[in-house]
């Protein structure tokens, strides 16, 4: 790295978090929560970052943590709960880097159905054997967030969806709690059969909001339906244990996941975010007024890459799904690309593990 390259890793604070961070720095005791975000290929810069908190940091207490993933999100977080979630890490950095979905002749995409028989078997084939360990976790309670759509969106249709998330968006724009008219937000919580399914680490009065048991019954349906991007692939439908018709990915309703989490004394929701926004909702990415941080967050500590050294890397950004076209026809191209992408990420995880060896509260930013 030249003297001149610039620092990799921000650090965002909530007020209540920075105060912390000035009194004790960031231990691992002190994390209550982790969300982890839809974004698709953005997730991939994540991956690093996943391996150090969850394979060396973490391990440093014991206390209960709760994960709440939507989309890639999820993903990552019900790796995370793997025997091996180093390994687990690794094998989704790799899986995701080299997907691959071939463009019929005379199409610009792949049909929806066909990336979604594609994904479902690629989840069985990363999961399969492990399942019954994720639910399971003796410290991580895995909280896998879905959109699940009402009256014209509880079938998926060739036009009762595009109808249906339009008035979405018009709802929306109008306020969240309008958005519930149209979607609810239906979260999956993993729980033991036989025992209680724990509350939700977050309050729930922005949006309409359902809880359910995730267990070995629903595990793929949930997790492949938190990932099921509006049009690109199919939604799923009747989630065993849940209510009937049509769910969606998880980050329609929860985009980053800009929820009010419950945190105790001393407690912080640490958040490996692909920027400083935490934006509440898919259908908010217009509403720049959304973007902004609230009192929710006053208790999240977001680390996040640079700008400025975002736009060091391959195409001077991070990888994204526009990706998918812009190499269609070069797969070699875009995984080239995307790898070099996740391997510059290591320089987050080296910059991160020394401030916590030596916090520098100058680094930190208000979130």
């Amino acid at each position: 790295m030249s003297a001149s390259a610039p620092k990799a890793l921000a650090i965002y604070a909530g007020p209540v978090a920075r105060d912390l961070l000035q009194r004790e720095g960031l231990q691992a005791r002190h994390v209550a929560a982790i969300p982890a975000a839809a974004g698709g290929p953005k997730g991939l810069m994540l991956t690093r970052l996943d391996q150090f908190l969850f394979g060396e940091w973490l391990p440093q207490a014991d206390q209960a943590i709760d994960l709440i993933g939507a989309s890639i999100g999820a993903w990552r977080m019900a790796t995370a709960c793997m025997p091996d979630s180093m390994a687990g890490f690794q094998r989704l950095e790799s899986d995701y880097v080299r997907q691959r979905y071939d463009i019929p002749p005379g199409k610009r995409m792949p049909s929806s159905s066909s990336v979604s028989e594609a994904f479902a078997r690629s989840l069985h084939a990363f999961y399969d054997g492990h399942v019954d360990d994720v639910l399971a976790h003796p410290r991580y309670r895995l909280h896998i967030m879905t959109s699940h759509g009402l009256h014209m969106l509880n079938k998926q249709g060739s036009l009762r969806t595009p109808l249906g998330y339009a008035c979405a968006f018009f709802a929306n724009a109008v306020s969240r709690k309008a958005l519930g008219s149209c979607i609810e937000r239906v979260v999956f919580t993993a729980s033991e059969p036989g025992r209680v399914v724990p509350s939700l680490p977050f309050a729930h009065n922005d949006l309409s909001t359902r809880q359910y048991r995730l267990d070995a019954n629903n595990f793929f349906q949930a997790l492949q339906a938190s990932c099921s991007i509006p049009f690109a692939l199919d939604a799923v439908h009747n989630i065993p244990g849940g209510p009937t018709g049509a769910y969606w990915d998880g980050g329609i309703t929860d985009y980053h996941l800009h929820l009010h989490y419950k945190t105790a004394p001393n407690q912080v929701v640490l958040y490996p975010h692909f920027q400083r926004a935490v934006v509440p909702g898919w259908l908010d990415k217009t509403l720049k007024h959304r973007h902004g941080a609230t009192s929710a967050l006053d208790s999240m500590v977001v680390i996040a890459p640079r700008p400025e050294w975002v736009r060091t890397l391959p195409s001077g950004k991070l990888p994204d799904r526009h990706d998918f076209m812009t190499y269609k026809d070069d797969f070699a191209g875009r995984v080239k690309v995307w790898q070099q992408a996740v391997d510059e990420s290591q320089r987050l995880v080296d910059e991160l593990s020394m401030w916590l060896d030596n916090p520098d509260m100058n680094v930190v930013q208000p979130l």
